[in-house]
């Protein structure tokens, strides 16, 4: 290996008593991708936080070209060339492109902006590397992958020659995982280092020439990617063999959900006629590329947003647009976002338990909420379902992802609902994780329950599905048996070609 441009030092971080990095070291060479893999809450994001001098650490150091990086100062990561995307953008909707990517780099006592030399700079940066993005167009107009490009951008504009990607694919389509891969070729060429951060083996064997693997807190394995298999890097990330969940035939019971053309609009989304059926019992997956109306088809089976023709019936029931009435009703939610519409970080694992029925009977007497049963049903979640956290009390942001979903699996399922809404209930999840949601998922098919799975995984979706149906522009296609579709044909479907909706 040439001589390192980044060295992690036997890097060590502690909070209170758990240890989340011990004694980690690595190193990233001129022009290599190194792939960081690890279970949700293997110490991945600390460690990269430390890095860019979010956090400081315990013990040990970091350098850059061999030069020690002063620690807890994020403006001297950035002036040693450290750039990181997260996977959740930090940028400003209200502004343009440029404005957010020249946004801190100039000095406040400037009289005004040279915005004419930064937009030709970010327009030669654009070309060079192949992140096409118009630097006037307003960042709410953007679509999720180019809001990444402007995120990568921004880090290029500050010189970055490091670059810390943190699950770059989580909310891009398949198409744009694509593109983003090609941009990353460009930037190996230009010499550039990138840390590469994904819970997806097949984009870790794709895009990295090296992979080390968290578990734990600490290092366990280095390898180079030739040398390893998709099976051998999934059991040295959880410690075990992942065996493959499996949909067992089974008859399928009563009507749960049935929409008889639906329509409803919000702001550019919208739905037409939709007509759909899911039965006790059985798992209806729904594919499609993000922003084809998935997400306003949820929220209407969810009751936080009404139909403005059409028909939703539950369980025999005609159902009005009240989150409160469909949870009586027995639909529980797996939200497409865990941390903006699942949880609210600063409640307690035990306030977030029992959020969606804190009125009921289970959970209050006479108008208080009777916090000793909360706390002992948040308990016996945590036990359930394995959820790794210091106890009932504990700030949910202080979650995983993993474990976050773990959360809301337990409350989903505690109270046997007659109808499941998974909306991408695996995104962001690293094997282990998705493995658990599949299990419980199928569990739930078992016990009879309706499951209306909306995924972009294409892989997911053919595993658990008993039919898929494929939304388009806001149609909705005839459901198809599983075992008549492959992600070619679906591929096809999804970008609207062949495509008819249903009757």
């Amino acid at each position: 290996m040439q001589h390192p441009v980044l060295e992690i030092d036997r890097i060590t971080k502690r909070f209170g008593p758990l240890v989340a990095n011990d004694a980690i070291s690595l190193s990233l060479a001129r022009g290599e991708i190194l792939g960081l893999l690890g279970e949700n809450g293997a110490g991945k994001t600390t460690l990269m936080n430390i890095l860019f001098g979010h956090y400081v650490a315990d013990e040990g150091e970091i350098r850059v070209d061999g030069k020690v990086l002063p620690p807890g100062e994020p403006r001297a990561a950035l002036a040693a060339g450290i750039g990181m995307v997260h996977q959740h953008f930090t940028l400003a909707d209200n502004l343009t492109v440029i404005d957010n990517i020249v946004l801190g780099t100039e000095s406040l006592w400037r009289w005004k902006s040279n915005l004419s030399s930064a937009r030709a700079r970010i327009r030669q940066l654009a070309e060079d590397y192949g992140l096409a993005v118009a630097p006037d167009a307003q960042v709410s107009s953007l679509s999720v992958g180019e809001r990444q490009r402007v995120e990568i951008l921004k880090a290029l504009y500050r010189n970055a020659r490091i670059l810390i990607l943190d699950e770059p694919t989580a909310v891009l389509t398949p198409q744009e995982s694509a593109a983003l891969f090609e941009t990353l070729k460009r930037f190996v060429a230009k010499g550039l280092s990138i840390i590469f951060i994904s819970h997806k083996l097949g984009e870790i064997m794709d895009a990295c020439s090296r992979v080390a693997i968290l578990r734990g807190g600490k290092l366990v394995a280095e390898r180079k990617v030739s040398d390893v298999t998709r099976a051998e890097l999934a059991e040295l990330m959880v410690g075990r063999p992942i065996p493959k969940p499996k949909a067992e035939p089974q008859s399928p019971g009563n009507m749960v959900l049935s929409l008889e053309k639906a329509s409803a609009r919000r702001g550019s989304q919208a739905l037409h006629n939709i007509s759909l059926e899911v039965l006790g019992g059985e798992v209806i997956g729904i594919a499609g590329v993000s922003g084809n109306g998935q997400s306003l088809l949820a929220d209407c089976i969810s009751g936080t947003w009404a139909l403005s023709a059409g028909s939703l019936v539950v369980d025999g029931q005609t159902s009005r647009a009240s989150p409160r009435a469909m949870v009586e009703q027995g639909v529980a939610r797996i939200p497409e976002d865990r941390h903006t519409e699942g949880m609210i970080g600063d409640m307690s694992i035990t306030e977030n338990a029992v959020a969606e029925r804190y009125r009921s009977s289970a959970f209050s007497s006479r108008g208080l909420v009777d916090w000793r049963k909360a706390r002992v049903f948040a308990e016996s979640i945590i036990s359930k379902y394995d959820v790794k956290c210091p106890g009932p009390e504990a700030r949910v942001r202080l979650l995983s992802g993993g474990n976050m979903q773990k959360l809301i699996l337990g409350r989903v399922m505690a109270h046997d609902p007659k109808l499941i809404l998974a909306n991408q209930p695996t995104r962001g999840l690293d094997v282990g994780a998705v493995a658990y949601v599949h299990e419980q998922l199928l569990a739930a098919r078992k016990r009879g329950a309706g499951i209306l799975l909306i995924s972009e995984d294409l892989d997911e979706l053919l595993a658990l599905s008993d039919k898929v149906a494929v939304m388009f522009k806001g149609e909705l296609s005839a459901p198809m048996q599983r075992q008549t579709v492959t992600i070619s044909s679906l591929g096809l479907l999804m970008a609207g070609q062949g495509f008819s909706h249903a009757a």
